[in-house]
Protein backbone atom coordinates (compact mmCIF):
# COMPACT_ATOMS: atom_id res chain seq x y z
CA UNK A 1 0.00 0.00 0.00
CA UNK A 2 1.28 3.47 -0.89
CA UNK A 3 2.20 5.77 1.99
CA UNK A 4 -0.08 8.76 2.50
CA UNK A 5 -0.84 11.70 4.75
CA UNK A 6 -4.45 12.53 5.66
CA UNK A 7 -5.68 15.67 7.43
CA UNK A 8 -9.13 17.10 8.11
CA UNK A 9 -11.09 19.42 10.39
CA UNK A 10 -10.65 18.30 13.99
CA UNK A 11 -14.30 18.60 15.08
CA UNK A 12 -17.41 18.04 12.94
CA UNK A 13 -20.97 18.56 14.20
CA UNK A 14 -24.04 17.51 12.22
CA UNK A 15 -27.19 18.69 13.97
CA UNK A 16 -30.45 20.29 12.87
CA UNK A 17 -30.71 23.74 14.48
CA UNK A 18 -27.07 23.32 15.47
CA UNK A 19 -26.34 26.84 14.22
CA UNK A 20 -28.25 28.17 17.21
CA UNK A 21 -25.41 26.74 19.36
CA UNK A 22 -22.79 28.99 17.80
CA UNK A 23 -22.55 31.09 20.96
CA UNK A 24 -21.75 28.05 23.08
CA UNK A 25 -19.20 26.83 20.53
CA UNK A 26 -17.59 30.28 20.31
CA UNK A 27 -17.22 30.39 24.11
CA UNK A 28 -15.60 26.97 23.98
CA UNK A 29 -12.92 28.39 21.68
CA UNK A 30 -12.39 31.43 23.90
CA UNK A 31 -14.01 33.85 21.47
CA UNK A 32 -15.32 37.09 22.98
CA UNK A 33 -15.84 39.22 19.86
CA UNK A 34 -16.86 37.29 16.77
CA UNK A 35 -16.49 38.28 13.13
CA UNK A 36 -19.31 36.72 11.06
CA UNK A 37 -18.48 36.44 7.35
CA UNK A 38 -21.54 36.01 5.13
CA UNK A 39 -23.29 37.40 2.05
CA UNK A 40 -26.02 39.96 1.50
CA UNK A 41 -28.50 37.36 0.27
CA UNK A 42 -28.50 35.49 3.58
CA UNK A 43 -28.89 38.77 5.46
CA UNK A 44 -31.83 39.76 3.26
CA UNK A 45 -33.44 36.33 3.75
CA UNK A 46 -33.42 36.83 7.52
CA UNK A 47 -31.23 33.80 8.17
CA UNK A 48 -28.39 35.81 9.68
CA UNK A 49 -30.77 37.67 12.01
CA UNK A 50 -31.68 34.42 13.79
CA UNK A 51 -28.03 33.53 14.24
CA UNK A 52 -27.21 36.99 15.61
CA UNK A 53 -30.06 36.70 18.11
CA UNK A 54 -28.70 33.36 19.34
CA UNK A 55 -25.17 34.77 19.61
CA UNK A 56 -26.42 37.81 21.53
CA UNK A 57 -28.39 35.60 23.92
CA UNK A 58 -25.17 33.68 24.59
CA UNK A 59 -23.33 36.93 25.34
CA UNK A 60 -21.10 36.91 22.25
CA UNK A 61 -20.44 40.29 20.64
CA UNK A 62 -20.65 39.97 16.85
CA UNK A 63 -19.45 42.08 13.93
CA UNK A 64 -21.04 41.17 10.60
CA UNK A 65 -19.28 41.39 7.25
CA UNK A 66 -21.89 40.71 4.53
CA UNK A 67 -20.09 41.93 1.42
CA UNK A 68 -18.76 38.55 0.32
CA UNK A 69 -18.70 38.27 -3.47
CA UNK A 70 -19.00 35.11 -5.57
CA UNK A 71 -15.60 33.66 -6.49
CA UNK A 72 -14.22 36.22 -4.04
CA UNK A 73 -12.03 38.92 -5.59
CA UNK A 74 -8.87 39.80 -3.71
CA UNK A 75 -10.25 43.27 -2.92
CA UNK A 76 -13.33 41.82 -1.21
CA UNK A 77 -11.22 39.56 0.99
CA UNK A 78 -8.83 42.36 1.92
CA UNK A 79 -11.80 44.57 2.80
CA UNK A 80 -13.05 41.88 5.18
CA UNK A 81 -9.58 41.53 6.73
CA UNK A 82 -9.39 45.29 7.28
CA UNK A 83 -12.79 45.32 8.96
CA UNK A 84 -11.82 42.43 11.23
CA UNK A 85 -8.59 44.12 12.31
CA UNK A 86 -10.17 47.51 12.98
CA UNK A 87 -12.99 45.95 15.01
CA UNK A 88 -10.63 44.05 17.29
CA UNK A 89 -12.20 40.63 16.79
CA UNK A 90 -10.77 37.44 18.26
CA UNK A 91 -12.63 34.73 16.34
CA UNK A 92 -14.28 34.14 12.96
CA UNK A 93 -17.36 32.31 11.69
CA UNK A 94 -17.82 31.60 7.99
CA UNK A 95 -21.56 31.40 7.30
CA UNK A 96 -22.76 30.72 3.77
CA UNK A 97 -21.57 29.14 0.56
CA UNK A 98 -18.03 28.39 -0.50
CA UNK A 99 -17.15 32.03 -1.13
CA UNK A 100 -18.06 33.00 2.44
CA UNK A 101 -16.18 30.03 3.89
CA UNK A 102 -13.07 30.72 1.80
CA UNK A 103 -13.15 34.39 2.76
CA UNK A 104 -13.53 33.49 6.43
CA UNK A 105 -10.45 31.26 6.29
CA UNK A 106 -8.28 34.09 5.05
CA UNK A 107 -9.77 36.61 7.47
CA UNK A 108 -8.98 34.30 10.41
CA UNK A 109 -5.40 34.02 9.16
CA UNK A 110 -4.60 37.52 7.89
CA UNK A 111 -6.34 39.46 10.67
CA UNK A 112 -4.14 37.61 13.18
CA UNK A 113 -0.90 37.28 11.19
CA UNK A 114 -0.68 39.96 8.47
CA UNK A 115 1.00 38.84 5.24
CA UNK A 116 0.57 39.70 1.57
CA UNK A 117 -1.89 37.57 -0.35
CA UNK A 118 0.48 37.49 -3.29
CA UNK A 119 3.11 35.89 -1.05
CA UNK A 120 0.92 32.99 0.09
CA UNK A 121 -0.67 31.79 -3.14
CA UNK A 122 0.42 28.18 -3.53
CA UNK A 123 0.97 25.30 -1.15
CA UNK A 124 2.25 25.70 2.40
CA UNK A 125 3.40 29.32 2.14
CA UNK A 126 1.06 30.86 4.72
CA UNK A 127 2.31 31.60 8.22
CA UNK A 128 0.31 31.38 11.44
CA UNK A 129 -1.13 31.61 13.92
CA UNK A 130 -4.74 32.41 13.04
CA UNK A 131 -7.83 33.28 15.04
CA UNK A 132 -10.26 30.50 16.07
CA UNK A 133 -12.49 29.57 13.13
CA UNK A 134 -15.91 27.91 12.83
CA UNK A 135 -17.37 27.11 9.40
CA UNK A 136 -21.12 26.78 8.81
CA UNK A 137 -22.03 25.88 5.19
CA UNK A 138 -25.45 26.87 3.88
CA UNK A 139 -24.99 25.03 0.59
CA UNK A 140 -24.10 21.39 -0.04
CA UNK A 141 -21.31 21.59 -2.56
CA UNK A 142 -17.90 23.06 -1.88
CA UNK A 143 -16.91 21.06 1.18
CA UNK A 144 -14.85 24.11 2.13
CA UNK A 145 -15.58 23.48 5.81
CA UNK A 146 -13.16 20.53 5.69
CA UNK A 147 -10.54 21.70 3.19
CA UNK A 148 -7.30 23.67 3.68
CA UNK A 149 -7.92 25.68 0.52
CA UNK A 150 -9.21 29.17 -0.25
CA UNK A 151 -9.74 30.09 -3.90
CA UNK A 152 -9.70 33.76 -4.94
CA UNK A 153 -10.08 35.69 -8.20
CA UNK A 154 -7.12 37.93 -9.05
CA UNK A 155 -7.45 41.31 -10.83
CA UNK A 156 -6.38 39.53 -14.05
CA UNK A 157 -9.35 37.12 -13.70
CA UNK A 158 -7.20 34.16 -12.69
CA UNK A 159 -8.29 31.75 -9.99
CA UNK A 160 -5.53 31.31 -7.43
CA UNK A 161 -5.48 29.26 -4.26
CA UNK A 162 -3.98 29.53 -0.81
CA UNK A 163 -3.37 25.99 0.42
CA UNK A 164 -2.30 25.49 4.03
CA UNK A 165 -3.21 23.29 6.98
CA UNK A 166 -3.74 26.57 8.86
CA UNK A 167 -6.99 26.98 6.90
CA UNK A 168 -8.67 23.94 8.42
CA UNK A 169 -11.27 25.33 10.85
CA UNK A 170 -11.56 24.33 14.48
CA UNK A 171 -15.18 23.27 13.97
CA UNK A 172 -17.32 22.42 10.94
CA UNK A 173 -21.02 22.70 11.75
CA UNK A 174 -23.62 21.11 9.45
CA UNK A 175 -27.20 22.29 10.01
CA UNK A 176 -29.40 21.01 7.18
CA UNK A 177 -32.24 23.38 8.11
CA UNK A 178 -30.09 26.24 6.84
CA UNK A 179 -30.20 24.76 3.33
CA UNK A 180 -33.98 24.36 3.01
CA UNK A 181 -34.45 27.67 1.21
CA UNK A 182 -31.76 27.08 -1.40
CA UNK A 183 -33.31 27.49 -4.90
CA UNK A 184 -33.41 24.45 -7.23
CA UNK A 185 -30.74 25.70 -9.65
CA UNK A 186 -28.29 26.53 -6.85
CA UNK A 187 -29.04 23.20 -5.17
CA UNK A 188 -28.25 21.47 -8.44
CA UNK A 189 -25.05 23.39 -9.18
CA UNK A 190 -23.58 22.91 -5.72
CA UNK A 191 -24.62 19.26 -5.63
CA UNK A 192 -22.92 18.52 -8.95
CA UNK A 193 -19.84 20.37 -7.68
CA UNK A 194 -19.70 17.95 -4.73
CA UNK A 195 -20.10 14.99 -7.08
CA UNK A 196 -17.15 16.25 -9.12
CA UNK A 197 -15.09 16.43 -5.93
CA UNK A 198 -15.92 12.78 -5.24
CA UNK A 199 -15.11 11.57 -8.75
CA UNK A 200 -11.88 13.53 -9.09
CA UNK A 201 -10.63 12.58 -5.64
CA UNK A 202 -11.22 8.91 -6.41
CA UNK A 203 -9.31 9.15 -9.70
CA UNK A 204 -6.60 11.62 -8.59
CA UNK A 205 -3.29 10.53 -10.07
CA UNK A 206 -0.74 11.59 -7.47
CA UNK A 207 -2.29 11.37 -4.00
CA UNK A 208 -5.05 8.79 -4.30
CA UNK A 209 -5.25 6.97 -0.95
CA UNK A 210 -7.52 4.46 0.85
CA UNK A 211 -9.12 6.98 3.22
CA UNK A 212 -10.00 9.44 0.45
CA UNK A 213 -11.26 6.55 -1.69
CA UNK A 214 -13.60 5.37 1.06
CA UNK A 215 -14.95 8.88 1.64
CA UNK A 216 -15.30 9.58 -2.09
CA UNK A 217 -17.31 6.40 -2.64
CA UNK A 218 -19.65 7.13 0.26
CA UNK A 219 -19.98 10.76 -0.77
CA UNK A 220 -20.87 9.97 -4.36
CA UNK A 221 -23.42 7.38 -3.28
CA UNK A 222 -25.15 9.90 -0.98
CA UNK A 223 -25.05 12.70 -3.54
CA UNK A 224 -26.21 10.61 -6.50
CA UNK A 225 -29.11 9.16 -4.52
CA UNK A 226 -30.33 12.46 -3.07
CA UNK A 227 -29.57 15.23 -5.56
CA UNK A 228 -32.77 14.94 -7.60
CA UNK A 229 -34.93 14.86 -4.45
CA UNK A 230 -33.15 17.90 -3.01
CA UNK A 231 -33.68 19.80 -6.29
CA UNK A 232 -37.30 18.82 -6.75
CA UNK A 233 -38.40 18.82 -3.07
CA UNK A 234 -36.30 21.53 -1.47
CA UNK A 235 -37.93 21.21 1.95
CA UNK A 236 -37.02 17.55 2.33
CA UNK A 237 -34.73 17.85 5.38
CA UNK A 238 -33.49 14.26 5.10
CA UNK A 239 -32.35 14.75 1.50
CA UNK A 240 -30.79 18.08 2.42
CA UNK A 241 -28.86 16.51 5.30
CA UNK A 242 -27.67 13.67 3.07
CA UNK A 243 -26.40 16.24 0.57
CA UNK A 244 -24.56 18.17 3.30
CA UNK A 245 -22.91 15.02 4.63
CA UNK A 246 -22.06 13.88 1.10
CA UNK A 247 -20.52 17.27 0.37
CA UNK A 248 -18.50 17.09 3.58
CA UNK A 249 -17.21 13.59 2.81
CA UNK A 250 -16.28 14.71 -0.71
CA UNK A 251 -14.47 17.72 0.75
CA UNK A 252 -12.51 15.50 3.13
CA UNK A 253 -11.60 13.29 0.18
CA UNK A 254 -10.39 15.93 -2.25
CA UNK A 255 -8.57 17.88 0.45
CA UNK A 256 -6.19 14.91 0.54
CA UNK A 257 -6.50 13.55 -3.02
CA UNK A 258 -6.73 16.73 -5.12
CA UNK A 259 -9.14 17.50 -7.95
CA UNK A 260 -8.08 17.55 -11.56
CA UNK A 261 -9.12 18.50 -15.11
CA UNK A 262 -12.80 19.30 -14.51
CA UNK A 263 -11.80 22.00 -12.04
CA UNK A 264 -8.86 23.17 -14.17
CA UNK A 265 -11.16 23.73 -17.14
CA UNK A 266 -13.91 25.23 -14.96
CA UNK A 267 -11.74 27.95 -13.43
CA UNK A 268 -11.36 30.06 -16.62
CA UNK A 269 -15.15 29.95 -17.09
CA UNK A 270 -15.65 31.44 -13.66
CA UNK A 271 -12.83 33.94 -14.02
CA UNK A 272 -13.86 35.35 -17.41
CA UNK A 273 -17.63 34.87 -17.46
CA UNK A 274 -18.54 34.98 -13.74
CA UNK A 275 -20.29 31.62 -14.01
CA UNK A 276 -21.06 29.95 -10.68
CA UNK A 277 -18.36 27.41 -9.86
CA UNK A 278 -20.76 24.47 -9.75
CA UNK A 279 -22.16 25.39 -13.16
CA UNK A 280 -18.67 25.74 -14.63
CA UNK A 281 -17.80 22.26 -13.36
CA UNK A 282 -21.04 20.82 -14.67
CA UNK A 283 -20.57 22.23 -18.17
CA UNK A 284 -17.23 20.46 -18.71
CA UNK A 285 -17.86 17.37 -16.58
CA UNK A 286 -19.29 15.10 -19.29
CA UNK A 287 -16.61 15.80 -21.91
CA UNK A 288 -13.82 15.36 -19.34
CA UNK A 289 -15.24 12.02 -18.19
CA UNK A 290 -15.40 10.87 -21.83
CA UNK A 291 -11.82 12.01 -22.40
CA UNK A 292 -10.59 10.20 -19.29
CA UNK A 293 -12.30 6.87 -20.07
CA UNK A 294 -9.19 5.47 -21.75
CA UNK A 295 -7.15 5.87 -18.56
CA UNK A 296 -9.76 5.77 -15.81
CA UNK A 297 -12.09 2.95 -16.88
CA UNK A 298 -11.30 0.62 -13.91
CA UNK A 299 -11.88 3.44 -11.43
CA UNK A 300 -15.04 4.65 -13.16
CA UNK A 301 -16.28 1.06 -13.14
CA UNK A 302 -15.71 0.87 -9.39
CA UNK A 303 -17.66 4.09 -8.86
CA UNK A 304 -20.43 2.89 -11.14
CA UNK A 305 -20.77 -0.43 -9.33
CA UNK A 306 -21.15 1.45 -6.04
CA UNK A 307 -24.03 3.47 -7.49
CA UNK A 308 -25.63 0.75 -9.59
CA UNK A 309 -25.13 -2.84 -8.36
CA UNK A 310 -26.36 -4.19 -11.70
CA UNK A 311 -23.05 -3.09 -13.23
CA UNK A 312 -21.15 -5.68 -11.16
CA UNK A 313 -21.77 -8.36 -13.76
CA UNK A 314 -20.26 -6.20 -16.54
CA UNK A 315 -16.67 -5.87 -17.64
CA UNK A 316 -14.79 -2.86 -16.32
CA UNK A 317 -14.89 -1.07 -19.66
CA UNK A 318 -18.64 -1.59 -20.06
CA UNK A 319 -19.36 -0.58 -16.46
CA UNK A 320 -17.24 2.56 -16.88
CA UNK A 321 -19.19 3.58 -19.97
CA UNK A 322 -22.46 3.05 -18.10
CA UNK A 323 -21.17 5.14 -15.18
CA UNK A 324 -20.31 8.07 -17.43
CA UNK A 325 -23.70 7.79 -19.14
CA UNK A 326 -25.51 7.78 -15.77
CA UNK A 327 -23.66 10.87 -14.55
CA UNK A 328 -24.37 12.67 -17.83
CA UNK A 329 -28.06 11.74 -17.61
CA UNK A 330 -28.34 13.07 -14.06
CA UNK A 331 -26.59 16.33 -14.95
CA UNK A 332 -28.75 16.77 -18.06
CA UNK A 333 -31.86 16.80 -15.87
CA UNK A 334 -30.60 19.72 -13.75
CA UNK A 335 -32.40 23.10 -14.11
CA UNK A 336 -29.64 25.24 -15.59
CA UNK A 337 -27.72 25.83 -18.85
CA UNK A 338 -26.43 22.59 -20.34
CA UNK A 339 -23.76 23.90 -22.70
CA UNK A 340 -21.27 26.74 -22.95
CA UNK A 341 -23.25 28.45 -25.69
CA UNK A 342 -26.33 28.81 -23.53
CA UNK A 343 -24.21 29.96 -20.59
CA UNK A 344 -23.01 32.98 -22.58
CA UNK A 345 -19.67 31.73 -23.86
CA UNK A 346 -18.80 32.47 -27.50
CA UNK A 347 -17.15 29.97 -29.82
CA UNK A 348 -14.33 32.46 -30.41
CA UNK A 349 -13.62 32.37 -26.65
CA UNK A 350 -12.69 28.70 -26.63
CA UNK A 351 -8.99 29.05 -27.58
CA UNK A 352 -8.54 31.64 -24.83
CA UNK A 353 -10.19 29.32 -22.32
CA UNK A 354 -7.95 26.43 -23.37
CA UNK A 355 -4.86 28.60 -23.02
CA UNK A 356 -5.90 29.66 -19.51
CA UNK A 357 -6.77 26.11 -18.49
CA UNK A 358 -3.27 24.95 -19.38
CA UNK A 359 -1.95 27.38 -16.76
CA UNK A 360 -3.72 25.42 -14.01
CA UNK A 361 -1.04 22.74 -13.95
CA UNK A 362 -1.36 22.27 -10.18
CA UNK A 363 -4.68 20.52 -10.96
CA UNK A 364 -4.01 19.10 -14.41
CA UNK A 365 -1.16 16.99 -13.02
CA UNK A 366 -3.74 15.10 -10.94
CA UNK A 367 -5.81 14.05 -13.96
CA UNK A 368 -5.69 10.33 -14.78
CA UNK A 369 -4.97 11.18 -18.44
CA UNK A 370 -2.52 13.86 -19.56
CA UNK A 371 -4.21 16.91 -21.09
CA UNK A 372 -2.49 19.11 -23.66
CA UNK A 373 -3.76 22.35 -25.21
CA UNK A 374 -5.43 20.58 -28.15
CA UNK A 375 -7.21 18.23 -25.74
CA UNK A 376 -8.47 21.13 -23.63
CA UNK A 377 -9.73 22.92 -26.74
CA UNK A 378 -11.51 19.75 -27.91
CA UNK A 379 -13.16 19.36 -24.50
CA UNK A 380 -14.43 22.95 -24.59
CA UNK A 381 -15.72 22.38 -28.12
CA UNK A 382 -17.53 19.25 -26.97
CA UNK A 383 -19.06 21.32 -24.14
CA UNK A 384 -20.05 24.14 -26.49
Amino acid sequence: MAQFNFETTQRIICEQNGALRLGELAHGLGIQKLFLVTDAGLVKAGVVEKILAALSAAGVMTVVFSDVRADPPEASVLSAVFSARTNGIDGVVGFGGGSSLDTAKLVALLARTPQALTDIYGIGLAKGPRFPLIQVPTTAGTGSEVTPIAILTTPSHEKKGVVSSLLYPDIALLDSLLTLGLPPAMTAMTGVDAMVHSIEAFTSRLKKNPLSDTLALKALKLLYANLSTAVESGNNADAREAMLVGSLFAGMAFANAPVAAVHALAYPLGGHFNLPHGLSNSLVLGPVLEFNLVAAAPMYAELGRELMPELRSMSASAAAIEFVAAIRKLVAAMPYAQNLRNAGVGESDLPMLATDAMNVQRLLINNPRTIEYDDALAIYRAAF
